[in-house]
């Protein structure tokens, strides 16, 4: 009954916020890029005003509340694509100097890590001697310009992010991911109960 409540609230909230000026906004994940912070089949709040409260046609930030942090799980317009939301972790903010040697991420020439970081994948990808070859685990340093940010999913080995794509700008920015309100295991078709109200960090 308590998880009735609660999954009804959220939806009459998602479905009242949309016409006007939208605070909070539910997602679905779709991709294993956040694994294992997010699972495929886990429903999401993200807080849509917590980087700015936006015109909600354009995305462009009316007022101004506060910017991307390290450490971030945050969603946002995939630049290479305006009609997909790509949900990743802000790991560069402006200034910043990214590289990446044999998987592991140095962040202004100091090691940063993130205890959601996942390896799967024993081999280890040589850099890139020709163009087209994957930047997966080794990346040239890249020094995020004014208002862009770096993000990395926590799957390192199977996410698709700013190591193959590039920076995200913050006008892409649409908030921040909270909490799951509700996940569904697909493969043995049940809820995960555990994960209800998990906080995403």
């Amino acid at each position: 009954m308590v998880f009735l409540c609660f999954f009804l609230i959220v939806n009459i909230i998602t479905f009242l916020s949309k016409p006007f000026l939208v605070t909070i906004r539910a997602y679905s994940i779709t991709s294993s890029a956040m694994h294992n912070a997010l699972l495929i089949g886990d429903r999401i709040i993200v807080n849509n005003a917590a980087y700015g409260v936006r015109n909600p046609i354009t995305n462009k930030v009316w007022v101004h509340l506060g910017k991307p942090r390290r450490g971030d799980v945050a969603v946002f317009i995939f630049p290479q694509d305006p009609s997909k939301d790509y949900i990743k972790r802000v790991i560069g903010l402006p200034g910043d100097r990214i590289r990446i040697i044999n998987k592991k991420v140095l962040v202004n020439g100091q090691p940063y890590e993130t205890p959601a970081a996942v390896h799967d994948d024993p081999k280890v990808i040589p850099p890139p001697p020709r163009p087209g070859d994957s930047p997966r685990d080794n990346l040239s340093p890249v020094v995020a310009p004014a208002n862009s940010y770096f993000v990395l999913g926590d799957n390192r080995d199977y996410s698709y992010d700013s190591r193959f794509w590039g920076l995200v700008p913050f006008d892409n920015m649409r908030g921040k991911a909270l909490y799951v309100y509700l996940s569904w295991d697909r493969q043995n078709s049940r809820r995960r109960w555990g994960r209800l109200g998990q906080p995403i960090n």
